[in-house]
């Protein structure tokens, strides 16, 4: 090697070893700001209320390695229309990030335990079908607002998806194949979130929001009406095996009927916009491991959810 390859050669070297020096010092930069991000979105989705503290027999019923499904004939209201079809709510405890906010992999102290609710519905409009799907994560300590929700609604004409998340205020993103609204992202001040009510129900009904509050709609709602998504004055009263919603300004009142006992299954509901009423009713309700569930001989469990 001539003395100016060497000379060549050792620079080389050198700019290669700070790079790589630099890259590491900047990734420990990196994470440690991620790291501080992290304890930030934890603490502005925290409330000074109390967490609620799980007895042994919320523990025996939510923690068993299953989730409770709960099949619904559902009677929907649809372009001036009531339509037949079928709706399920699936109720599961996971462990959740609260900083991507997604499923946790790997069980770690700093997990938020949530009870995520799967909701579904599909019925037919003439020739085509809707296929519908709410996802929220509430915690359950019951003393702050859903981590995050996303809803998608499927048919013939196109898809659309919207997800909020929680962080210093309910960040929302969402696409549509409607021009006038398209992809979108924007904030909103937080407060009450329809979506939110059932899971909080289900972990203790008498701590739902009662008299007049703010409230955003459910993203199923405002995606089907495309009303604008934003916070509407709301009035509810609750009873024993009873509560109901009433949002004045969209003309809107939903009702939930459970059972005012412990898992407090919820039985039937009414949702009624501009006079028409979208209405379900249980069929039958499975506990079960559903991910498990995945081959052919699988089927029948459907049957016993009278989905087929």
């Amino acid at each position: 090697m001539t003395p100016l390859k060497h000379s060549l050669f050792i620079l080389a070297t050198l700019a290669l070893f700070s790079c790589n020096t630099q890259n590491k010092q900047d990734n420990k930069a990196i994470a440690k700001v991620k790291t501080i991000k992290a304890v930030k979105t934890v603490n502005t989705i925290a409330s000074k209320a109390p967490a609620f503290k799980p007895n042994k027999q919320f523990n025996d019923y939510w923690y068993a390695g299953e989730a409770e499904i709960t099949s619904y004939q559902l009677d929907q209201s649809r372009y001036g229309e009531n339509r037949k079809g079928t709706a399920v709510l699936v109720f599961v405890t996971e462990p959740f990030l609260a900083d991507t906010q997604v499923k946790a992999d790997q069980n770690n102290p700093t997990n938020v335990n949530v009870l995520k609710l799967n909701s579904t519905k599909k019925f037919n409009t003439g020739i085509y079908p809707y296929s519908i799907m709410q996802s929220t994560f509430y915690p359950i300590a019951n003393n702050q607002h859903a981590i995050k929700v996303s809803t998608s609604v499927q048919e013939w004409c196109g898809h659309v998806y919207t997800q909020l998340n929680n962080r210093e205020q309910f960040q929302i993103t969402s696409h549509s194949y409607f021009q006038g609204e398209a992809d979108q992202k924007f904030n909103l001040d937080k407060a009450v979130l329809e979506n939110q009510i059932w899971t909080q129900l289900r972990i203790d009904p008498s701590s739902l929001p009662k008299d007049n509050f703010e409230i955003i709609p459910s993203l199923e709602f405002t995606r089907l009406t495309h009303a604008p998504l934003k916070s509407y004055n709301a009035f509810a009263e609750s009873k024993p095996g009873q509560y109901t919603l009433t949002i004045k300004d969209l003309d809107r009142q939903l009702i939930i009927n459970y059972n005012p006992e412990f898992p407090y299954q919820i039985h039937s509901w009414e949702d009624t916009q501009n006079g028409k009423t979208s209405k379900a009713t249980k069929l039958a309700t499975l506990k079960t491991a559903y991910w498990n569930k995945k081959s052919n001989a699988d089927l029948e469990l459907r049957k016993t959810l009278k989905l087929e």
